[in-house]
């Protein structure tokens, strides 16, 4: 089937779901700061939208008298009578019964006021029964477009980061959930942030961004992240447990280069071009977007990236692009919702990029091709098939062959050199010694120090110094330094692929010296070691500074 149209291709024909219906959203009511924040998004949301908001609150009267009966035998002897047992009795079921309904109309009655106020229609929801039990049942029903609820409720306790009922309700709920972690901050006091990883859910979150920014008028952002550490690791722990045999029947020696040649060097490319995708349909969509790859954990450092820029909201996929049809929740999006320093929507709504919708119908495979696709580590094989598909519609071509493939591998990991560069053993300034002894944790430091010195290569820097430690230190890291806009300008002026090294290495000094504060002065002063750091690098190598480049 060829499709000669995309952008103009009806949606509705599709399997794709986004951007999702704002017109039925259910709200779950407990009268807690965030149960009113998610209210107020809801009312706003459906307002927008000119749909219609469900309260439901849940109450367990059952429960409660299950529980009477089981205490009957410890009430005073007064009670233990039978005719004043079976008038407790009664009381008890009619204050059970009759007060937890009235509690629950007062919450009704109480969003029944905000959604009139906002001339939004309002419904009623009070079922009997356990909680998260209920809530699921209703996000279930095929009534409902979004469900949106607090992280916490009334059981709020110091340092609990989600509830019970939350936590159940999400990993069951088949639709979309708004989760308010901040009840203090409204969805578009800062940006909305759309985490990408090139999975149809991902980018069905990135249609409901589109939609927001366009109903609110909010800044919205897309960023990618990819963890080059995690495999280094991994490698290095399994060579030491791996016998001689065992190695060459796992041909690990291949395995490892073939995860150092994709995953490690190619995998930026690839989550860049997610991010290249987001903005050629932002572009088509008339929604501005600003997109930045991150570096790290995933999820830590999204969370990172939230904090740094006063995100609102963060939309993500419930399950990514390595997902089975039995999952949940993914690592990341579970980790997030605990995390978070912002509220955050998980999307179960998809939707295909035209540019790969194109590919994935108008391009196949020689067998030779998917051969050799078999030898790309599982963990890798999805994405590095997405980022050849681009390739080959990019290129014009409609079969993909082992020859493409090798041109692939060569754009997206250019530097096949890298094993003997990492068998080198890297120099340890005293600085970042001292932050990794810092760490107290035998357990980890191994790993922490492998990640550091794979940084520290990537920077292309002789030695491991404390910018290139921090970042795997958890909680090691001090709150992020303001930066004067005098220093920002001046960064900017940073060649853009030395950029983001030469900000960690700023920040980084600027922790050491207990600087809250970036200034110019501060930067120069960092920018002109790091120069000299380039340069000698350069000559260790045999090779000059180019006339012209400079940071």
């Amino acid at each position: 089937m060829t499709i000669t149209d995309p952008l103009t291709q009806d949606r509705q024909n599709s399997t794709d779901t986004a951007p999702l219906s704002l017109k039925r959203i259910l709200v779950a009511l407990d009268a807690s700061p965030f149960a009113d924040r998610a209210l107020g998004e809801a009312v706003r949301l459906a307002g927008a939208a000119g749909g219609v908001v469900t309260g439901i609150h849940a109450y367990a009267a059952r429960l409660h008298d299950h529980r009477f009966r089981q205490m009957e035998g410890g009430l005073p002897e007064r009670y233990k009578k039978e005719g004043e047992m079976e008038h407790q009795r009664i009381v008890h079921d009619d204050l059970i019964t009759r007060g937890l309904g009235l509690i629950s109309d007062s919450y009704h009655d109480a969003a029944q006021g905000i959604c009139d106020k906002a001339d939004v229609p309002f419904r009623r929801l009070s079922p009997e029964g356990k909680n998260y039990r209920r809530l699921v049942e209703a996000a279930s029903s095929g009534d409902f477009d979004l469900l949106a609820l607090g992280a916490q409720g009334l059981g709020i306790m110091p340092g609990t980061v989600i509830g019970t009922v939350c936590e159940r309700t999400v990993r069951r709920s088949p639709i979309d959930v708004l989760i308010i972690r901040k009840p203090q901050s409204a969805i578009g006091e800062g940006p909305v942030v759309v985490a990408l990883d090139g999975s149809p859910r991902s980018f069905g979150a990135l249609m409901t961004g589109f939609d927001l920014a366009r109903r609110f008028n909010v800044r919205l952002h897309a960023v990618a992240a990819y963890d080059p550490y995690f495999h280094y690791v991994a490698f290095d722990k399994i060579a030491v447990n791996l016998s001689k045999e065992a190695g060459e029947t796992f041909k690990f020696k291949e395995q490892e280069q073939l995860h150092e040649e994709i995953i490690d060097s190619g995998i930026a490319q690839i989550y860049q071009s997610h991010l290249d995708v987001a903005l050629s349909v932002a572009k088509d969509e008339g929604v501005e977007l600003t997109t930045e790859l991150l570096e790290g954990k995933p999820y830590t450092a999204i969370a990172a990236y939230l904090e740094a820029c006063g995100a609102s909201l963060l939309i993500a996929g419930k399950t990514g692009v390595h997902a089975d049809p039995d999952l949940d929740i993914g690592g990341n999006a579970e980790n997030l919702m605990r995390i978070s320093p912002c509220n955050i929507w998980l999307t179960l709504s998809t939707f295909t990029p035209p540019f790969d919708a194109v590919a994935r119908e108008t391009i196949s495979w020689t067998d030779e091709a998917e051969a050799k696709m078999l030898k790309v580590p599982e963990t890798a094989r999805k994405m590095v098939r997405m980022a050849i598909l681009r390739l080959a519609q990019e290129s014009g071509h409609t079969v993909i062959t082992t020859s493409l493939i090798e041109e692939a591998t060569n754009r997206f990991c250019p530097d096949r050199g890298g094993s003997a560069e990492e068998a080198k053993a890297m120099g340890w300034s005293d600085a970042a010694k001292a932050m990794l002894d810092k760490n107290g944790d035998p357990s980890v430091s191994a790993s922490i120090r492998l990640s550091a010195e794979k940084r520290a290569r990537r920077e292309h820097s002789a030695v491991v110094e404390i910018a290139h430690v921090q970042p795997f230190i958890e909680g090691g890291a001090a709150p992020a330094p303001v930066w004067d806009a005098a220093a920002l300008a001046r960064l900017s002026r940073v060649p853009e692929m030395v950029r983001s090294s030469v900000r960690r290495r700023i920040e980084a000094y600027a922790a050491e010296a207990g600087e809250g504060r970036i200034s110019i002065t501060l930067a120069e002063d960092v920018i002109a070691e790091s120069r000299k750091a380039m340069a000698g690098n350069m000559q260790m190598g045999g090779h000059k500074m180019p006339p012209g480049r400079d940071v």
